[in-house]
């Protein structure tokens, strides 16, 4: 389920960072105070948040990847029992068809065809709709960031609100103080507890 896991943040990612203009950034390791520290309020600010840490410290998406993690692993081991119980009915009839005749020979075989086809396309279906779940999430997220990012850069009075991704570097260099992320995820996770309770 790693992979799964590791599709989940790339499509958070790539979701965010498409859906919202990119701002990459270079940033000195001795930046990090000014880093969290807000803009002026000069009313044309342009500020951004960086995707990656924010899909990283928001409660949120850590719960979400969580559930979809919880409901991918469980649907592996739905379909790894399904393809266990099945390897057995055809181990068992390899064992035994030196002793069918024919017409059960072809019987059994037939049977066991119509099964492996349902097992495949129960397989095709489980892995459809994980991924609409899991779309269907990623949808979710993506509104609640840009709807708590449209209040937040009215409430600031900032005019533009870009994220940053190094999965996406549209923008090769943002100002380290236009990084507002430490501002938004507390305030994300702020609203998220409250709404948790």
């Amino acid at each position: 389920m790693k992979t799964a896991s590791i599709f989940t943040k790339i499509t958070l990612g790539l979701l965010i960072a498409g859906s919202m203009a990119a701002c990459n950034k270079n940033k000195p390791a001795d930046s990090a105070a000014t880093a969290t520290t807000p803009p002026s309020s000069d009313k044309e600010a342009i500020v951004y948040v960086n995707s990656d840490t924010l899909l990283s410290k928001y409660d949120y998406a850590k719960d979400m990847g969580k559930r979809l993690e919880a409901k991918g692993k469980s649907a592996q081991g739905d379909l790894a029992s399904r393809g266990q119980a099945f390897q057995r009915e055809v181990a068992e009839y390899q064992k035994n068809q030196a002793t069918l005749s024919a017409d059960q020979r072809q019987t059994t075989e037939g049977r066991l065809q119509r099964e492996q086809q349902e097992l495949q396309t129960y397989q095709q279906r489980a892995t459809a709709d994980f991924q609409n779940e899991q779309g269907t999430e990623n949808g979710k997220l993506y509104d609640r960031i840009a709807d708590f990012a449209k209040t937040y850069a009215k409430d600031k009075g900032y005019k533009l609100v870009l994220t940053y991704s190094k999965a996406n570097p549209t923008v090769l260099y943002g100002d380290p103080t236009l990084d507002v992320t430490a501002d938004v995820v507390q305030k994300l996770n702020d609203a998220y507890a409250k709404e948790k309770k």
